[in-house]
């Protein structure tokens, strides 16, 4: 069975407020062709379909607009909530479409209820694993604490008591919107931190013939099994040099996989310049950016007046302006110090900064608990 393998397509979500939907449009056509010149027999996508619970409206319509395509083509889809995503939103009406051929996996019930299709070979079970909030559903579950590494395994365990009641020749791939150890993060990724630990092993995963991820906006590969799509689009500079890619995979009849990448396309390329300002608004060597989605970066000593401005008049799309100089840029200096750090490593180094002390091994705990408690809550208001 040949299968595409994408996630993270954050629907609405737009990139330092620049809109990215007509950017989205373009992937998500190239989606559609790549089903139809590569004989796809289903596409899988791992969560995080929309940027926010509640996406605007264009957003929805191009969404739509994707499901019609495919189920016009008969191509099944197979598709999990992300921790972006509304589950019930997104899971509303899912038995009914799913006569379209539209699989969405949005609950804990849904985690070991399959959708099988069917090749020359015989059956494949496409297993949906949500993103599952340790703080909500370890209970339900049964796992024994409220950890992602727990709740998964709990998750995998049903994934596996149901296959072990089919027939000896099905084929099993798994969905999981989650973030495994050894796998490399970006700045645009949501902290999803639970017990202290945002991630889990692959050894979660074992039985299943393919794992296709989602969460981490890099395309990777944790094992010939496992892999990341990672997100289609840029959503952070940090991702410039990332090539953005789905997987084509083919599951064989020995449940061997072979995968390849399928690079999507770039409306407008990601650069990073650094200089002085007149350099860069008169050094020719930069012309080949003018086009660019930019993060430009000043070493002037003193901050240029109307430098944004300036900038603009030749690189028109200047997303991001940072001075580098300690004495212009005091706020900035803060952003790289957070950059990249989880909310509980950012509230320890605010404890700090104002008390003068690192906090105590009780306080960190205290303050995991609180954050935890907070996107706990959180969620359960969406799930209400």
């Amino acid at each position: 069975m040949r299968i595409l393998h994408t996630s993270d397509w954050h629907l609405g979500r737009q990139l330092h407020r620049e809109p990215l939907l007509a950017e989205q449009r373009t992937f998500l056509e190239h989606l559609l062709s790549t089903v139809r010149q590569e004989h796809v027999e289903a596409v899988v996508v791992a969560g995080d379909i929309f940027d926010r619970a509640i996406p605007p409206l264009d957003a929805i319509d191009l969404f739509n607009r994707v499901l019609e395509e495919l189920a016009d083509l008969q191509i099944p889809l197979v598709m999990i909530s992300g921790n972006h995503d509304s589950p019930r939103r997104l899971g509303v009406n899912s038995r009914l479409i799913e006569r379209s051929g539209i699989h969405l996996r949005t609950s804990v019930e849904d985690c070991a209820r399959p959708a099988v299709l069917h090749d020359e070979h015989g059956p494949v079970a496409f297993y949906g694993l949500p993103y599952l909030e340790p703080g909500l559903v370890h209970t339900q579950l049964g796992a024994e604490k409220p950890s992602h590494q727990a709740v998964l395994t709990a998750a995998m365990d049903r994934v596996r008591s149901d296959l072990a009641t089919r027939p000896t020749n099905t084929r099993s791939v798994v969905l999981a919107h989650a973030f495994v150890t050894g796998a490399d993060i970006s700045d645009s990724e949501r902290d999803i931190t639970a017990g202290g630990v945002p991630s889990v092993s692959a050894s979660v995963f074992t039985g299943a013939d393919y794992v296709a991820l989602g969460h981490l906006h890099r395309c990777q590969k944790i094992s010939e099994r496992i892999r990341y799509s990672g997100s289609p689009l840029a959503y952070s500079f940090s991702e410039a040099n990332y090539p953005k890619a789905t997987w084509l995979i083919d599951l064989d009849a020995s449940s061997d996989v072979t995968a390849r990448q399928i690079l999507c396309p770039v409306p407008r390329r990601l650069r990073q310049l650094t200089g002085p300002l007149n350099d860069l608004l008169t050094q020719p060597e930069h012309a080949e950016y003018q086009d660019c989605w930019l993060h430009i970066t000043l070493t002037d000593t003193t901050r240029p007046h109307m430098a944004m401005e300036r900038l603009k008049q030749r690189f028109p799309h200047t997303l991001k302006l940072s001075f580098s100089h300690q004495h212009t840029a005091s706020q900035e200096s803060y952003r790289s110090r957070v950059n990249g750090r989880s909310d509980h490593e950012i509230t320890l180094g605010f404890l700090d900064h104002v008390t003068g002390a690192p906090a105590t091994t009780p306080e960190q705990n205290l303050l995991r608990e609180g954050l935890e408690s907070v996107r706990t809550a959180a969620a359960a208001r969406e799930a209400s």
